[in-house]
């Protein structure tokens, strides 16, 4: 009876260990080379990678649950998992709601439009035009905010491959999304061929904020610290820089 005892005892204490260890984080598979699926249904790219490495760190195990973008933050607050590494960033904006880790990666942002159209990525060189953004998404906040009031009719997309296929067939002049994204995804591809990114970079530090981050509850204080800390570490150790190199032939940490 002693035996059975201590094994059921055990076999408590590692359940318990096992739900202490464990991080769940949100994600929307759709944003390669960040994160997409592979047919096999496995989740990759470079915000996995650094959730993974995270976990590590932390000797806890990484649950990745899949997400709508733009339902992220409610399902966070939800308590449908603990973060969200989903190249989501920083702004004040969604700082009134969540908070964030320390920074993850900063990437600029552009139009991408038809070569040869002559079209800027300014609210007058889009007067009358169509522009597609993902929904939820900081290009959605920045186009309605600056583009829309000036006569520029504004387009949401469940994806950004959504919105890349609306601009093949014509039905927007444009799309705006994360530089990286749109050449992984759409101008090194068959169907990017005869896009270029217009000038200028889209930007205004009020909506992109300083980069990308970790979303959490703002009460996960210990949680918070715990991530920053791997997020510090992880650099210092060179795992930061190493996993990088898989995917950029750039400084993909930023400014």
């Amino acid at each position: 009876m002693k035996k059975y005892c201590l094994i059921g005892a055990l076999a408590l204490l590692s359940l318990q260990a096992s739900a202490q260890e464990q991080i769940r984080f949100g994600v929307e598979a759709t944003y390669p080379p960040f994160e997409s699926k592979l047919p096999s249904g496995q989740l990759v790219g470079f915000d996995i990678d650094l959730g993974n490495a995270l976990c590590s760190q932390l000797k806890a195990h990484c649950v990745w649950v899949e997400n709508s973008f733009d339902g992220m933050i409610p399902a966070l607050k939800a308590k449908k998992f603990d973060g969200i590494i989903s190249s989501m960033s920083i702004t004040p904006e969604r700082l009134k709601q969540i908070a964030f880790s320390d920074k993850l990666f900063n990437t600029p942002a552009y139009l991408v439009v038809k070569k040869g159209s002559k079209l800027a990525a300014t609210a007058d060189g889009l007067k009358g035009k169509h522009v597609g953004v993902q929904q939820g998404s900081i290009f959605e906040t920045y186009a309605k905010k600056f583009w829309a009031p000036k006569g520029v009719t504004v387009t949401t997309y469940q994806s950004s491959d959504l919105a890349y296929a609306d601009l093949v067939a014509g039905r927007v002049d444009g799309v705006v999304d994360d530089a990286v994204v749109l050449q992984e995804s759409f101008l090194k591809k068959a169907k990017g061929q005869g896009y270029v990114l217009a000038k200028p970079e889209v930007y205004d530090e009020a909506i992109f904020g300083h980069g990308t981050g970790i979303g959490m509850r703002k009460e996960d204080v210990a949680l918070r610290q715990k991530l920053n800390q791997a997020i510090a570490t992880i650099h210092k150790n060179g795992t930061y820089d190493k996993l990088a190199k898989k995917y950029f032939n750039f400084n993909v940490y930023g400014k």
